[in-house]
């Protein structure tokens, strides 16, 4: 009987343990808990990916910032919530759908226009994450690139999360960069077709109709 009872407790206590760690992992998968003790940190690259996107640098800064300094439309309601507002910084959460749910990060954005956008994490699945947007014009428009940097603490345990952090962002990342070249392609475009012929073959830059956009994305956009 005794046998019996130690091997329940042993099973209750194991059982328990288990919940209690699916508990912190779906707590730090969803941002809602930050583990920063400062103890063993590892650091990682972010990227580079890099976009060529038709349109000249000022529209693709512009659809990257416009939901942030501006008013964010409804189709982002769900995914972006600006908390303070400066002149050319902002405090946001995003709202990014993972495996396990919705992960919500809060970060500083901070803009530096016309070629460099910065984020940097306030609260989220890690303790440490800074990115960058890059805009440099091209013959025919910008390239974006984005590159940046990813820390975890407890070392290598840290570093395992990170790296399944680091996937899942740079995942959502491409998407966003998609859609931002997407969107500005679709803006020069119908931007050139409202100009005089004379200025359009003045132009610097080759337009491409959203059609014909680059298909290869940050939680930006």
């Amino acid at each position: 009987m005794a046998a019996a009872e130690r091997a329940a407790g042993k099973f209750i206590a194991i059982t328990a343990l288990g919940l209690g760690l699916l508990k912190v992992y779906r707590l730090l998968a969803s941002g809602a808990l930050t583990l920063d003790l400062g103890v063993g940190r590892r650091l990682q690259p972010l990227g580079p990916l890099v976009e060529t996107v038709g349109a000249p640098p000022e529209v693709v800064f512009d659809v990257i910032a416009v939901p942030y300094l501006g008013r964010t439309s409804h189709a982002l309601a769900d995914k972006l919530h600006v908390w303070e507002h400066g002149s050319d910084m902002v405090l946001a959460a995003h709202f990014t759908e993972v495996r396990c749910g919705v992960t919500t990060t809060l970060e500083t954005v901070r803009f530096q226009r016309p070629d460099r956008i910065d984020f940097r994490l306030v609260r989220g699945p890690v303790p440490h994450i800074v990115e960058s947007f890059l805009l440099t014009p091209t013959g025919t428009g910008t390239e974006l690139r984005w590159q940046g940097e990813l820390g975890t603490d407890l070392w290598a345990i840290g570093e395992w999360w990170g790296g399944r952090v680091a996937r899942a962002w740079t995942r959502a990342v491409q998407i966003s960069m998609r859609d931002i070249a997407t969107e500005a392609a679709r803006r020069a475009f119908s931007t050139a077709r409202t100009q005089p012929a004379t200025r359009r073959r003045g132009s610097s830059f080759t337009l491409c109709s959203p059609s014909r956009a680059p298909t290869v994305r940050s939680r930006a956009a």
